[in-house]
């Protein structure tokens, strides 16, 4: 796309504090990170797709989805890890990459129609830095005060409110030559230059962190595969 060399970057750190090993855990019978592999290759956009980890049992996972593997650090595989110190790290080890998006294998749902989206998105708004979010309309609160609705009227609507946009992180992404230049001076740069925002499907906005995250995205899952893609509502006989 405009002569620009686009990576993503898959990470995949082996321990993980809150839910063990979770990149590896099955989803519908395959591994959590499989997903992000396959909507990486599925957006049809990245010119080289990479899963980033410190240890080798997801160089076989790449390897069976036909996928690059670089082997980080072990430093930068433990929980007190940056993500800054990690994605400079990658960035310094693909010099020829003008934007790395990093894929985030907790976001499983997230598709490779999305994906090419939100990059389009970045490159059309000529953005340095980018991180996915979602479109919340709901009442919000910020230590205790109100965010997006007044005390002093009627209480809105929630197709009235303004939405909020928490971070989902399925994909972040950055042009090298900013990150790094920002990283250079203050050790941290996620939010380099330009920075936007795009905001996912609700789907897109599940993020696996617990074991119970991972058992409704199971059961999710599986409830999508036999209901199809083509999703009907259907009502109640009494309600003809």
């Amino acid at each position: 796309m405009n002569n620009l060399k686009i990576y993503a970057m898959i990470p995949a750190r082996y321990g993980s504090t809150r839910l063990k090993m979770k990149n590896l855990a099955l989803i519908n019978n395959k591994p959590m990170i499989s997903y992000a592999i396959q909507a990486s290759i599925g957006s049809d956009i990245f010119d080289k797709v990479v899963v980033n980890s410190e240890h080798d049992v997801f160089k076989g996972i790449a390897n069976c989805h036909g996928v690059d593997f670089y082997h980080r650090p072990n430093e930068l595989g433990s929980s007190e890890a940056k993500s800054d110190f990690v994605v400079a790290d990658f960035m310094n080890a693909y010099p020829e990459a003008d934007i790395v998006a990093w894929i985030n294998p907790t976001s499983p749902f997230q598709t490779g129609e999305e994906v090419s989206d939100v990059v389009r998105h970045f490159i059309q708004n000529n953005f340095d830095s980018l991180i996915t979010v979602e479109d919340k309309q709901v009442h919000c609160n910020y230590e205790n005060k109100p965010v997006n609705y007044d005390t002093n009227e009627l209480f809105a609507q929630t197709q009235d409110l303004s939405p909020v946009q928490p971070f989902v992180y399925s994909v972040m992404m950055w042009r090298r030559d900013k990150f790094l230049s920002e990283f250079s001076k203050k050790e941290n740069a996620l939010f380099c230059g330009s920075f936007g925002v795009y905001p996912v499907s609700k789907l897109s906005g599940i993020i696996i962190k617990t074991a119970d995250d991972l058992k409704l995205a199971d059961l999710l899952m599986r409830s999508i595969m036999d209901e199809g893609a083509d999703y009907v509502v259907r009502y109640d006989e009494l309600a003809r």
